[in-house]
Formats: C-alpha cells, structure tokens, sequence
C-alpha cells in the first residue's frame, strides 16, 4: 500500500524461468501489495515456478502475444483491486528497485502514467542496447513527439506504471495484440489527455533477458509510424481511427478467461 493506494506489479512472461526469481526477489514488498504473473505459454516452466514462488499466476492455453498478454494482466490486476498497476517485464532487464518511485509518481496524484525511460541519462548504450535500436529509438521517438505532441524521451519502454482510472478507460481491447501494443496504448493515454512523467532507469541486455529480432524490430517500427499518423490525422479530423473511440470508454478483456 502506498499512500491508501493498493499497489499492483503485473509480469507479462514468456520463456521467462531463468531470470524470473531474480526479477521477483527485488521486487519491493513493503508497498507491493500484489504480484499477477501472466504465462503467454510458456515451454521452459515459467508458470510451475511463478506458482512455487507464490505468486498469482495465469497462464494462457495459447500464445497470445505480448500485447494479448498484458491485456490480461491488466485486466486481473483491476479485478484484484489495483489502484497502480507497475508493468515489469521478468527478464531483469529493468530494475524492480524503481517501482516505489514510478508509483509514488502516480500516488502523488502529479501523473497518471509513468515510464521509466532508458533514454534519460546514459543508460541505454552502457547498459548494451544494441547501437540500432538506440539510433532507431531516437528517430521513432522525435517523430512520435512531433505527432503527438508531447516531449518524452523515449516511448519503447517495458517498464511503465499506470493509474486505475487510465486502466478502466482505455480501450484496449482495440489494440494489437503483438509488440505495438505499448505503442498503442501510450498514444491512447495521450489521445485521453492523462498526464505522463518519466523516470531515468538503467537497463541491462544480456543472453537471458528478451529481446525481438531486426526483423520483429523494423515491424514493430513501421507498426509504430502507423499510430502516429493514424493519432495525427484522427486529431486532425482528417480520418477517424478505430484506435482512438471519442466516448472514452475502456474495455478490458475478462480476467476470468484464461486457467489460473
């Protein structure tokens, strides 16, 4: 509980069984009132031992993607009672350490989302992010900020926190169920006008912690420049996008869905 807020962390995971206790160890319990692991069909027994570990585990009979995947989260977690929702992906790329500051952000009642930016600072090229997707990261982020109108640093973080109230009003559903979905989502939050801070945060590549590939990446790429102009040109009044409804109205996907 942070500030009469209960605090929910939700762990989207996929072949996650190697780095998914060190994630979980550092997660701070003092303000953590619920930890949700959403297994996207896994093979290496992520859900068997999210379960040994206590934690409240979903798994998919399917592979959903990973956007498919983190609408369950988010829908478990607002059926749990969530009021900030903290997405960590558990390949201990990001540190679970930043949780109270990303809530504390939220509780404040200053922001309705948070992300933590591997951009602020100098930690996404010495933490390893490959100097492509750097260079890549940069140019999709300045022309996302001049479509959207906004001034984030980055906008491909894993690592992000929401409020209740955004969670219960975007509707997600809408959004793609592969990697764009966060892009989707962010650009949502914007359309709503809910206010978001960043964060600086480290982050680490290495073997274990995931990572989609050049292919996956230009995909995700020009995934991400279709919702930037779709935003533009819907603000514009040019051409209405599916992705941006005007009633405001969220629908999540049910959280009794998949097996617990």
């Amino acid at each position: 509980m942070l500030a009469g807020n209960r605090v929910a962390i939700v762990l989207p995971a996929y072949n996650a069984a190697l780095t998914l206790k060190r994630t979980v160890e550092e997660i701070p319990r003092d303000i953590v009132d619920d930890v949700i692991l959403t297994d996207d069909a896994s093979r290496d027994g992520t859900a068997d031992l999210a379960r040994a570990m206590g934690l409240h585990t979903i798994q998919h009979d399917r592979n959903r993607g990973y956007g498919g995947n983190q609408k369950t989260c988010y829908a478990a977690a607002l059926a749990r009672g969530a009021d900030i929702v903290v997405m960590l992906h558990p390949d201990y790329q990001y540190t679970p350490r930043l949780i109270p500051a990303m809530a504390g952000m939220i509780a404040s009642g200053h922001y309705d989302a948070v992300m933590a930016s591997r951009i602020l600072g100098n930690g996404a090229l010495e933490g390893g992010m490959p100097l492509y997707k750097y260079v890549a990261n940069r140019g999709l982020t300045a022309v996302e900020n001049l479509l959207l109108g906004q001034k984030l640093s980055e906008y491909h973080s894993g690592y992000r926190a929401w409020s209740r109230t955004v969670l219960q009003k975007l509707p997600l559903r809408l959004c793609s169920d592969d990697f764009v979905f966060d892009n989707q989502m962010l650009a949502q939050a914007v359309q709503q006008n809910f206010r978001i801070g960043e964060i600086s945060c480290p982050t680490k590549y290495f073997e274990e912690a995931s990572s989609i590939n050049f292919r996956r990446s230009v995909v995700y790429g020009l995934g991400v420049l279709k919702t930037a102009v779709d935003f533009r040109l819907h603000r514009w009044g040019i051409r209405p996008s599916p992705l941006f409804p005007g009633d405001g109205t969220g629908v999540l996907m049910p959280a009794a869905g998949p097996r617990p």
